[in-house]
């Protein structure tokens, strides 16, 4: 038998310990999520994967399932009613007929970027219990060690897309009186003429 460098008494409070403290903190995420999107008549994995649309700027439903953390048959399923509902369009590419792929249309995007500008800081329960830590250190946790945890489990292609998805809200959105706003970009704001 291969010796350990760690007891099992200790993996097993760590695996209960992340366990507890993961769905704890799920159940106040899943509460403020569902509160947030509410208006916009979306279900958690709805907006999830209008999110993954917008900042993967499409998406195959394998990619949805990857980054959203889901079923292949939950991604498409629920793609399919935001499909009915006009907010995602299905298409295959040329060289790749065996994947279907997802699109924002206008009107997906309008009720994610609507949704985004309704965000509501003290709505979040869980922004607000890490407020102290904030008030303390200056600067919310970062989490450096639960995102190592992460990259080790799901790998470097899912911490890419999970950068990159927080990098174009840093550089594509701004604040505009207490509401994150889309940055218009030239061709947009030649339009509005």
């Amino acid at each position: 038998m291969t010796e350990r460098p760690y007891s099992v008494k200790e993996a097993m409070l760590f695996s209960q310990r992340i366990a507890q403290i993961s769905k704890a903190i799920w159940k106040m995420i899943e509460k403020d999520w569902q509160q947030w999107i509410k208006p916009y008549d979306l279900n958690i994995n709805e907006h999830h994967i209008l999110w993954i649309a917008y900042h993967l700027k499409g998406a195959s439903i394998s990619d949805v399932a990857k980054f959203g953390v889901m079923h292949v048959s939950t991604a498409f399923n629920f793609s399919k009613k935001l499909e009915e509902r006009g907010l995602l369009e299905f298409s295959k590419k040329e060289n790749d007929k065996r994947n279907t792929y997802i699109q924002l249309t206008d009107k997906g995007e309008t009720i994610l970027l609507n949704s985004m500008e309704s965000f509501n800081p003290s709505n979040s329960t869980v922004l607000n219990g890490a407020m102290p830590l904030r008030d303390l250190y200056g600067k919310f946790p970062e989490f450096i060690e639960l995102m190592a945890i992460i990259r080790n489990i799901y790998g470097d292609d899912f911490m890419e897309i999970f950068e990159t998805s927080f990098n174009n809200i840093e550089t594509e959105f701004c604040e505009v009186n207490g509401n994150v706003k889309k940055l218009q970009t030239e061709n947009e704001s030649l339009s509005n003429f």
